[in-house]
């Protein structure tokens, strides 16, 4: 249900988006995401600026109104919506909710591109196993069986932030599950996780590449900071 706050909240946002947009970096946003999305022309300063000023405390929704202000703000066909509402779902989701995942799978899936099914992955769906670690198993076999690349993506990131916590055979794992796609997303993802796991562990990364016959993007996005 879409409150008389939330409306507001949304109306005044939408509002300061356009007024504040610039046609011709909203052209050049377009081309660099091929043509996927429409935007209003906000520069990442100055979309973060707006954001500060909607985030202070007397404008900002209430916890349980977060998932219909997000799942609106999904709906609009601008990509900075989207950029708001997932920055909105990490401030705002505290303490996280068991049914979290739900709203989270939607995002995902609705929508989906790396530069939001990234952002989800490592701040939100890593901060939810974090708090829910007895419902990792069966939403990451879930997910890893759905055939949805931006699904399976999310479960080889959401580790990126991890460093030494990091769960070394859960991350094998997937990549054994996924290893031989012909997908770049998931490629391009399998060396991403390795490359950021090196500047903790680079042993480790060095020895599972050397063991695992790896897509060639892959490995050699795994290796790139490995001397």
């Amino acid at each position: 249900m879409v409150t008389a706050d939330v409306k507001t909240f949304l109306n005044l946002w939408v509002e300061l988006c356009k007024k504040k947009g610039d046609p011709a970096v909203a052209e050049g946003q377009k081309a660099y995401m091929r043509d996927q999305f429409e935007f209003y022309g906000l520069k990442s300063p100055v979309r973060r600026e707006i954001q500060r000023d909607l985030f202070k405390k007397l404008l900002l929704p209430e916890r349980s109104d977060i998932k219909a202000v997000v799942t609106e703000l999904w709906k609009l066909p601008e990509r900075e919506n989207q950029y708001m509402a997932q920055e909105l779902a990490k401030k705002k989701l505290k303490p996280l909710a068991k049914e979290d995942y739900l709203l989270f799978e939607y995002l995902i899936t609705h929508k989906s591109w790396w530069d939001t099914v990234d952002f989800i992955a490592a701040n939100l769906v890593g901060n939810y196993f974090k708090a829910f670690p007895e419902q990792r198993t069966s939403i990451t076999e879930k997910w890893l069986t759905s055939k949805n690349i931006w699904l399976q993506r999310s479960v080889l990131l959401f580790q990126l932030k991890y460093k030494e916590e990091l769960d070394t055979e859960f991350l094998a794992d997937t990549i054994h599950f996924l290893n031989g796609s012909q997908e770049f997303f998931i490629n391009k993802a399998i060396g991403w996780i390795l490359r950021e796991y090196s500047k903790t562990n680079p042993i480790w990364v060095s020895q599972f590449v050397q063991a695992t016959q790896l897509h060639s993007l892959s490995k050699r996005e795994a290796l790139r900071l490995i001397k």
